[in-house]
């Protein structure tokens, strides 16, 4: 007899509904998969005859059964252990051990030898795929339950062993739904971990940058001698941000999901992410591949902070990838037979020197670098990289009488002057697909970032003296207008054309 049921497979980050075929003949003992499965699903038979006999079913190692498994698509190759249960539940179904109806069931889990379900990787994802898809339950191991349960119109059914999981399809057992308003994830008070922007003493041109790139999502450079605040500044960044609407949580959490590392105490991620990779990590793991292609750092920074300390020391081909990245806010992985994208919508912070040591052009502290060192060091903060780089600021030594200094702005107040400027942009470009002002394609930039003649003026002589580009024109433009929506102003008006053009501007070392 052959018996249909419905699984889900990982693509990237996308699932794609995996349909599992069991036709159960008698015969010579032979049980066999076909549809590009990997090892792991290839020793699922295995686990799923011993899973069988464990919870008292019969199993196909036990009755002379010819057992073909078909996992279509066919094209589509198949990872990882999640199709387990739907297996065992396929092949009591295709020899008449159980009865159910299977549509409108996805099934996923992991089993263990003796029949417990074992959680998953991308339980979310399957979940969002479910609801699109038109499913009205989905089973999955008990330990996913709390991820998937946020998405209200599919029923999450969670179990603990295959046993539990054939009674409850066979209305032997009653396992009610499990939902979580995804509200209750957004009222907690922050960490006393947090990094604060209210702990750095001084540096109010690097606090007024970290302020516009809060507000529009742009991205920064800070350079400057060692121990003048870089790294802390970028830690507090993520303090400056709003909360994560709830469709950005489930975009971040689902990233985290079918990466596997989902905190196990939070089902839904409502913070903004910060990733501050090590300068030794490789191109792969900051833009993602590998085989099967998995999402890279700047993937997991999604709608949060990337930070990339001692930006020099990276290798310049891991640096020279963000391009893709930074303007178009996704990264492709092109493989023989199929395209992956992971999205990588984030906000770029890097820190520098002044050259590897750190004292180049130091006043009190004598540099040690050679001119030759100097020179490849400062070159990876030259090109076309760093001409997409919205925002640079020098972080200077601060006085020793700044440090007793109050700050004169509350914290609260920045971060409520930055929710408005980011409401602000929300309903500028409702009707726009996207949500900063650092998003704005050329389009966009001429229909909401006007200028009066002077300040067009001004910013055609920078051009035709080439002070910047004009992809930089672009960029002050756009910071000009996050300037004007930080004071609730429509226009555009000189004064914060001339803010970001000061921004734009390097100071050389």
């Amino acid at each position: 007899m052959i018996a249909k049921v419905f699984s889900g497979a990982i693509l990237g980050i996308e699932g794609r509904i995996i349909e599992i075929e069991i036709d159960v003949s008698f015969g010579l003992r032979h049980f066999s998969i076909v549809g590009l499965p990997d090892k792991a699903v290839e020793e699922a038979k295995e686990r799923v005859c011993s899973a069988l006999k464990s919870c008292g079913f019969t199993s196909p190692h036990q009755k002379p059964f010819r057992v073909l498994v078909s996992l279509a698509p066919a094209d589509l190759k198949k990872e990882g252990s999640l199709y387990d249960l739907p297996l065992a539940i396929g092949f009591l179904l295709a020899s008449q051990q159980i009865n159910f109806l299977p549509e409108k069931k996805l099934i996923i889990g992991e089993l263990s030898l003796d029949g417990r379900v074992r959680a998953v990787k991308g339980a979310l994802a399957l979940g969002l795929l479910a609801k699109e898809k038109g499913f009205k339950e989905i089973i999955l191991p008990w330990q996913n339950l709390e991820e998937v349960s946020v998405i209200k119109e599919v029923r999450a059914i969670g179990v603990k062993d295959l046993k539990e999981a054939v009674e409850y399809l066979q209305h032997q057992r009653e396992i009610p739904s499990f939902e979580i308003d995804p509200s209750i994830f957004f009222n907690v008070n922050p960490s006393k971990e947090d990094f604060c922007l209210n702990w750095i003493k001084g540096q109010e041109m690097a606090k007024r940058a970290l302020e516009i790139c809060a507000a529009g999502g742009h991205h920064l450079m800070m350079q400057g001698p060692p121990g003048t605040g870089k790294t802390l500044l970028a830690k507090a960044l993520p303090s400056l941000l709003p909360p994560l609407s709830l469709e950005e949580a489930l975009e971040v959490t689902k990233i985290y999901s079918v990466c596997g590392i989902l905190p196990k105490d939070t089902p839904l991620i409502t913070k903004r992410p910060f990733r501050a990779p090590h300068h030794t990590c490789s191109e792969v793991a900051l833009i993602g591949g590998g085989n099967p292609p998995r999402p890279g750092e700047i993937t997991l920074a999604h709608r949060g902070v990337l930070f990339l300390d001692e930006f020099p020391e990276f290798h310049r081909d891991v640096l020279e990838s963000l391009r893709q990245p930074l303007e178009e806010g996704f990264v492709s992985i092109l493989r023989s037979k199929y395209r992956v994208t992971f999205p990588s919508k984030f906000t770029l912070v890097g820190a520098a020197n002044p050259c590897p040591c750190g004292y180049y052009g130091d006043p009190e502290k004598e540099c040690t670098c050679t001119s030759s060192q100097i020179r490849m060091y400062q070159r990876k903060l030259k090109g076309p990289l760093m001409d997409r780089i919205d925002v640079f600021v020098n972080v200077s030594q601060i006085e020793v009488s700044k440090l007793e200094q109050k700050e004169q702005e509350n914290i609260f107040v920045l971060q409520e002057r930055i929710k408005k400027a980011r409401q602000i942009q929300k309903e500028r470009f409702e009707k726009e697909k996207i949500l900063l002002n650092s998003e704005m394609q050329p389009p966009q930039i001429e229909k909401y970032c006007e200028v009066d003649p002077d300040s067009k003026s001004l910013l055609w002589r920078w051009i035709d003296s080439r002070k910047i580009s004009l992809r930089g024109y672009h960029k002050v433009l756009k910071v000009a207008r996050t300037i004007a929506d930080l004071e609730q102003s429509e226009k555009i008006l000189k004064e914060h054309v001339l803010e970001a053009l000061g921004f734009r501007q390097r100071e050389e070392f």
